[in-house]
């Protein structure tokens, strides 16, 4: 199955040449750019949570905007740091987001990315223990209550005075979405960690970071990552099937504007960068360049991730204004806008969208 969206990071600047100068701008062209994904037929509005950064930040009022302007969409995260959140506050906010967007919501959940300052969740009232200094552990307790509260059952003690009447027995944060427990991910960042979230019935992302590297190349290490998830969700018990992404970056240069910015010579290769006291982790940098007009054929995908053609989506990371992104989405899908059907171009390729960026994301 082939799922199209984009995953922005909202990025604003007042330099002299940005097309997006404020925080407003970020947000609004954030809500524009939906509707048009939309409207060109694809599939899903994705967006990172990057505090204290002039980066979109607060996820759940652009997502209700989001929600409350289209009609067909998943609309997501990937991911929100939940060092930075209170799990109940949380479950209001999302239930809330997911019913304005008749249950749509895809959240992306993970312990973050590196930050832009030291111990950024200790500004907003959160104090890992002495023997989790980055606040891996308190990211994950935090995701274990907001997993529990979302699931419509009772926990809290009704008043015997209330200013307005209770329903019977004991209370639940509201609004409560049915079904949202189903579609929350985690972005794991190790193969333990994916295990980790496929015992608490979560989705898996697998993206193009993680916090190990075993020497083997990145393709082999999100294949194992797969594998593990599968074998821990089977022994947890769980009903359903899960979801589990994994991305891939693609640079498309449309002109030499990108290729100065972005060409790089044609690099395509795992890097070992360094996250978080200076540990080695693994790169994945599976980034073809490609020129607007050629095509990357679906069969490279397959020999990196071992799946088939048919279970390849793309995610667009855009940052062009929307105006521009129509036409590039259009080709990207390489069909007519009106065709109801995301059909690849003859020879299974799917062309370069004339966007700086995009993650290409194979849904297994």
């Amino acid at each position: 199955m082939k799922k199209i969206g984009f995953l922005s990071f909202g990025h604003w600047s007042a330099s002299p040449y940005s097309q997006v100068r404020s925080g407003a701008d970020a947000l609004i062209q954030s809500i524009e750019l939906a509707e048009a994904v939309e409207d060109l037929g694809a599939d899903g509005a994705y967006f990172r949570v990057h505090h204290f950064a002039q980066q979109l930040a607060s996820p759940f009022p652009l997502l209700a905007a989001v929600g409350a302007r289209t009609k067909r969409i998943e609309i997501g995260t990937a991911v929100i740091d939940m060092r930075y959140e209170n799990p109940l506050y949380m479950a209001e906010d999302a239930g809330a987001a997911d019913l304005i967007a008749g249950g749509r919501l895809q959240l992306g959940l993970s312990r973050g990315s590196p930050e832009q300052v030291v111990d950024g969740f200790r500004y907003f009232g959160y104090q890992p223990a002495e023997d989790d200094p980055v606040g891996a552990d308190m990211a994950r307790q935090h995701t274990e209550v907001f997993l529990r509260v979302i699931t419509g059952a009772g926990f809290a003690e009704p008043n015997p005075s209330p200013m307005f009447p209770n329903p019977p027995g004991l209370l639940r944060p509201e609004p409560y979405s049915p079904g949202l427990r189903d579609r929350i991910w985690w972005g794991a960042g190790s193969r333990a960690t994916a295990e980790w979230a496929a015992q608490q019935g979560m989705n898996m992302m697998s993206s193009t970071l993680m916090t190990e590297d075993a020497g083997v190349p990145f393709h082999e290490l999100q294949a194992e990552q797969i594998r593990l998830v599968r074998e821990a969700w089977a022994a947890a018990g769980h009903q359903r099937e899960p979801r589990v992404s994994v991305s891939r970056s693609i640079f498309a240069l449309v002109d030499d504007r990108d290729r100065a910015y972005f060409g790089r010579g044609n690099q395509d290769s795992d890097q070992v960068g360094y996250l978080d006291a200076q540990q080695p982790r693994r790169i994945g940098e599976h980034r073809p360049r490609v020129g607007l007009g050629k095509a990357l054929a679906l069969q490279h995908l397959e020999e990196d991730f071992g799946v088939g053609a048919g279970h390849v989506g793309v995610g667009l990371a855009l940052l062009r204004l929307v105006a521009k992104v129509a036409p590039a989405v259009d080709h990207l899908l390489g069909r007519a806008t009106a065709d109801a059907e995301l059909q690849a171009p003859t020879g299974d390729e799917v062309g370069s969208a004339g966007v700086l960026r995009h993650v290409e994301r194979v849904l297994v």
